[in-house]
């Protein structure tokens, strides 16, 4: 374990190293003055029993308080400069997290919720601030002062320094065992935070439906479920993290009946001097101190540990979707699916789904609800791979070329369409502040939208509710307007033009017709307008591909699955 957190720390801290070096002097020089005071204040009461005039001993005092003063100093330098590489290193992480799990393919984010993923990557990110910041300055710190008050011990007797050398390597040891044994429930009371935040996002998030169909009393009991199971784990971890309060107190007590007792013994002998005796007990003060401390930094290292475990299972999740080096041409791309087949987990999907799209053309695909067109969607985009076959674009196997340039050259606009708390110009553009305002105008006005722009308050600096805010046809709009900015070779469309009112769909259709220039097209279509623009019709059902054609050769076919279609109605058949 203790590799494991080495190897974290070393990670995190080495693009800082300078500002960690900085801290180690900072460090090691606060220590050396916490070493010295007491040096002082023996001399100064072995001077005072000897009878010393007062000049000289106010002298000695007076470089104490300087002793002191600068002590105090450098401990405020080496706290700011520890709280800042301990965020900076924090942050860093969370920006590692936030991409790795961004990359995982959606199996990985169907199985979690999304409460449950703002705990694994800000909750226990956040436990490890004081990993980074506070156990570097009082772990190893403390450490280094426990070693330097040992060697000072050593120097008054060393008889006394191995009975010290003894008893802090008990000590040290139990802790050590102590901390092995605490983890594990620290890890469990972490998961069980996790879960309860995932609850309260799924339900908080659903309230209307609740409410509406008089769930709440269930919720409130799996509510409290979940609350108590996070307060016994917790409980159970705090336990175990109080024992080494416990074995602290009782290895202090045994320190200080050492000190007093190898300390009178040696005055009485007439081995040390009376100040010694205090520089003896002193030191097995200063003892207590780093003992103490490296015992509350160990009980917050049981709770990092947890975090660092968590942290390091999520890294070691690795998506099913490898990246490849490939890029794709510019213009319109063919698309071609060979004999694919595809499972979530163990539940088929598609069953050996073979067509070729032309580049330029338009295919519609039809289905009902459930039969898999959605899926191929987000095979052309790699959400997912196949179980067997091959996706191909423009002549490209898809698992060969890089993800980042594949989602450029591949727009997809879905049903449900997501906003962000954010300006509409960072909604429109994703947060690309390259694009130029010139350039959100102009395809605002190619798409129709110069009414709805004009209507807005504060124009682009508009800000927009992730709640909501717009109607679903301005929301379906603005999606179109993003595709623009990727400029697509291929735009996948998976309509939910079926909810609009007539006037909003004009307004779809040119935005469509626009879209779609110069491009190949997979159109998931749900009104019949929308169909009539395909080059060529798949029919899915269950998976299979029943029916593929030429749009127009089917429509003549009275015998064809397409003709009954439009014969009765295409949005009341597919629902």
């Amino acid at each position: 374990m203790l590799r494991t957190h080495a190897k974290f720390l070393v990670t995190y801290l080495r693009p800082q190293w300078q500002r960690a070096a900085l801290l180690a002097v900072v460090l090691l020089a606060s220590i050396g003055l916490q070493l010295l005071g007491p040096q002082i204040l023996a001399r100064f009461i072995d001077m005072a029993r000897a009878g010393v005039a007062i000049p000289e001993l106010m002298q000695l005092a007076a470089v104490f308080l300087a002793v002191a003063c600068a002590g105090q100093i450098i401990s405020t330098i080496a706290a700011y400069a520890s709280e800042n590489v301990g965020w900076t290193a924090t942050n860093l992480v969370r920006a590692d997290l936030a991409l790795h799990c961004l990359g995982l393919d959606l199996s990985f984010h169907n199985a979690k919720t999304p409460g449950e993923m703002i705990e694994r990557v800000d909750g226990d990110v956040t436990h490890l601030s004081r990993f980074f910041s506070q156990f570097a300055l009082r772990v190893f710190g403390n450490l280094v002062l426990l070693l330097g008050v040992l060697v000072m011990i050593f120097r008054v007797d060393r008889r006394v320094g191995l009975a010290y050398v003894g008893f802090s390597l008990f000590a040290l040891f139990a802790l050590r065992k102590l901390l092995e044994l605490a983890v594990p429930y620290w890890k469990q009371a972490r998961q069980a935070s996790a879960i309860l935040l995932g609850f309260l996002e799924e339900r908080l998030a659903g309230t209307e439906d609740i409410r509406s169909s008089g769930a709440t009393p269930y919720v409130m009991r799996r509510f409290f479920q979940a609350v108590r199971d996070q307060m016994e784990k917790t409980r159970r971890a705090g336990v175990m993290g109080t024992s080494m309060w416990a074995t602290t107190a009782a290895l202090l007590t045994l320190g200080n009946a050492m000190a007093f007792g190898l300390g009178s013994t040696l005055y009485s002998a007439g081995l040390i001097t009376f100040g010694t005796v205090y520089l003896l007990f002193h030191y097995t003060e200063m003892l207590r101190w780093p003992l103490e401390q490296i015992t509350r930094e160990v009980q917050d290292l049981q709770r990092a540990s947890a975090s660092v475990g968590r942290v390091g299972d999520l890294f070691k999740i690795r998506s099913k979707t490898v990246d490849g080096s490939g890029a794709l041409p510019r213009g319109p791309l063919a698309v071609e699916f060979g004999a694919v087949s595809f499972a979530y987990e163990e539940q088929l999907v598609l069953r050996d789904v073979t067509f070729r799209l032309g580049p330029g053309q338009v295919l519609g695909l039809l289905g009902r609800t459930g039969s898999g067109k959605t899926t191929i969607g987000r095979l052309l985009i790699r959400m997912y791979d196949p179980s067997t076959g091959v996706v191909s674009l423009g002549g490209a196997d898809i698992r060969g070329l890089r993800l980042h340039y594949l989602r450029r050259r591949v727009g997809m606009v879905t049903q449900d369409v997501q906003l962000f708390h954010a300006s509409v110009r960072d909604n429109l553009t994703f947060f690309d502040r390259t694009i130029p305002d010139e350039m959100i105008l102009e395809v605002l006005h190619r798409l129709g939208l110069d009414h709805w722009y004009r209507g807005l308050p504060h124009g682009l600096d508009t800000t927009l509710s992730s709640r909501g805010g717009l109607s679903a046809g301005e929301a379906q709009l603005l999606a179109f307007a993003r595709v623009f900015f990727k400029d697509p070779g291929l735009v996948v469309l998976d309509e939910a033009s079926s909810r609009l009112d007539p006037a909003t769909e004009a307004l779809i259709e040119h935005a469509v017709s626009v879209l779609l220039e110069q491009r190949t097209a997979i159109i998931i279509a749900h009104r019949l307008t929308t169909v009539r623009r395909a080059d060529q019709i798949i029919i899915v059902d269950d998976g299979r591909v029943q029916e593929h054609g030429a749009r127009a050769a089917l429509e003549r076919d009275p015998s064809s699955r397409f003709a009954g279609l439009l014969r009765t109605g295409l949005e009341e058949v597919l629902v």
